[in-house]
């Protein structure tokens, strides 16, 4: 199988698997809305959000060194690989127990210590399952663990909130619960026990540790930028406005998921062609850049011309407001997702820490911003401004950086064209009422307008996966004879 059969091979498996069960996750927004109230949808969201925090810093990063050292080595290697992981999250364990009684002190957030501190350990573990699984090339065992993971978070979901009425322990011990049950089918599957050392070598966890570490500032300050706003939404305007923020920014994640399951398959595929001849390594990245920023674009301007329609169908009619906030957040993270393609540049590289500079920067913007425009009358206006602006500005910075390392297309002119509809669009949410027929006539002129922009990108993307996946369907035909 040639490359790009490789890369639409795992990105349809993946799909399976991460896009089918995120996809779940993503319409039960409406189930939460109607047994969360606002407020306790936003401490909900805190609580996720602070454990998501603290999974880097007590891991050390590690579970992205996994994957990346473990990817085309020895099985020795591999085996040593997945035991430095093990190891070394299992000492972050223990060192965050050490301050649970720090941690109890911290307002909102102090009850619920123990639950915060197993859900970082249950994701933990579970990552390092899953992504070492996914270095062994198991990407069919990869995708379904993420299915049953999600299905096992849906039931206890229905079970706790609507059953047993368990609020916020519930919406979060299910999350918990799921991760344990799927590390430990995990486990046994693949008998893990089995890829266990004693001995890892400090030469090679020295390696991962110089790969992973200055991976931790980076996630931190992506963390800055897609969530600080909500710590500073609940300090000045209250737990209500976070929690209508959360649903606004929950229903365009939907691009995240789209997006992440790719990068996912792509990460793998831009890995295994680093052996391929320099300029045959850009076209590959130049032709698949141009299908990804027009399916992201496209994604993204459907979602802001449909936005009041999506929140009415997916969250409470108490939410209803956080439709004008969703165009925004829809293009940052087009911009993240933009960001995260140049970034697996500097992951074939393994320059990481190019990866922590470029992040830096947007995080000072975004904590600057929102600081200024929170507490102004944008409000939570100001946190989907300071969201947008600051993705922006890592996109452009490692767009313009990628260069020194690939030669490729960066298609431009497609971009400044859809940047200037998706503003029209977000333009229209604050100038046209909703509810009449010029905001839907306007919308849908857009959209076309943007599908017009990206037609030559999107049409050699889909020619492409239809002709990969028409060759697959007939290797599957011919094995069956």
């Amino acid at each position: 199988m040639d490359k790009y059969g490789k890369l639409v091979s795992n990105t349809m498996l993946l799909s399976i698997g991460s896009f089918g069960s995120k996809l779940l996750v993503f319409f039960m927004v409406r189930f939460y809305t109607g047994y969360l109230t606002p407020a306790d949808y936003g401490t909900a969201d805190l609580i996720t959000q602070t454990a998501t925090l603290l999974i880097p810093l007590v891991t050390l990063g590690i579970t992205e060194s996994v994957f990346r050292f473990a990817v085309n080595v020895s099985s020795g290697s591999r085996r040593r690989v997945f035991s430095a992981g093990l190891y070394i999250i299992t000492g972050g364990c223990m060192i965050m127990v050490m301050f649970a009684p720090l941690m109890a002190h911290v307002k909102t957030l102090g009850a619920y210590t123990a639950m915060i501190f197993c859900y970082v350990a249950a994701s933990s573990y579970h990552s390092l399952c899953a992504q070492y699984v996914r270095a062994l090339q198991k990407v069919r065992l990869y995708a379904v663990q993420g299915l049953i993971n999600t299905m096992l978070v849906i039931v206890l979901n229905i079970l706790f909130l609507a059953v047993f009425d368990m609020g916020i322990q519930g919406y979060v011990m299910s999350v918990i619960i799921a991760d344990v049950a799927v590390t430990v089918i995990l486990i046994f599957r693949e008998k893990l026990w089995r890829h266990l050392v004693v001995r890892t070598g400090n030469i090679l966890v020295k390696k991962m540790l110089l790969y992973s570490v200055p991976l931790i500032p980076t996630t931190m300050f992506w963390w800055i930028m897609s969530v600080s706003d909500r710590y500073m939404i609940n300090y000045f305007i209250g737990a209500a406005a976070n929690g209508i923020y959360a649903v606004a920014y929950k229903i365009p994640t939907i691009l995240s998921i789209l997006s992440g399951v790719f990068m996912e398959a792509w990460n793998i595929s831009a890995i295994s062609e680093t052996q391929s001849g320099e300029y045959a390594h850009g076209r590959f990245f130049t032709k698949v850049w141009g299908s990804f920023i027009s399916v992201m674009f496209i994604s993204a301007s459907f979602i802001t011309a449909a936005s009041p329609v999506l929140i009415s169908l997916l969250a409470d009619e108490e939410y209803y407001i956080a439709w004008q906030y969703m165009p925004e957040l829809a293009l940052a993270i087009v911009f993240t997702a933009f960001s995260s393609f140049m970034g697996s540049v500097y992951v074939v590289k393994k320059k990481s820490v190019l990866s922590f500079a470029t992040s830096v920067a947007g995080a000072a913007v975004n904590i600057v911003l929102n600081l200024v425009l929170i507490p102004s009358p944008m409000g939570v206006w100001g946190a989907a401004t300071a969201t947008l602006v600051s993705c922006a500005v890592v996109f452009a910075i490692r767009a313009a950086d990628v260069r020194k390392y690939i030669s490729m297309d960066m298609h431009t002119g497609s971009i400044i064209l859809s940047l200037l509809v998706a503003g029209v669009q977000i333009v229209l949410t604050l100038m046209i009422a909703e509810s009449t027929p010029v905001y839907w006539l306007a919308q849908t002129v857009s959209f076309a307008l943007m599908i017009f922009i990206n037609r030559k990108t999107l049409r050699q993307g889909i020619e492409k996966f239809a002709e990969l996946y028409g060759k697959r369907k007939l290797r599957c035909k011919n094995n069956d004879k």
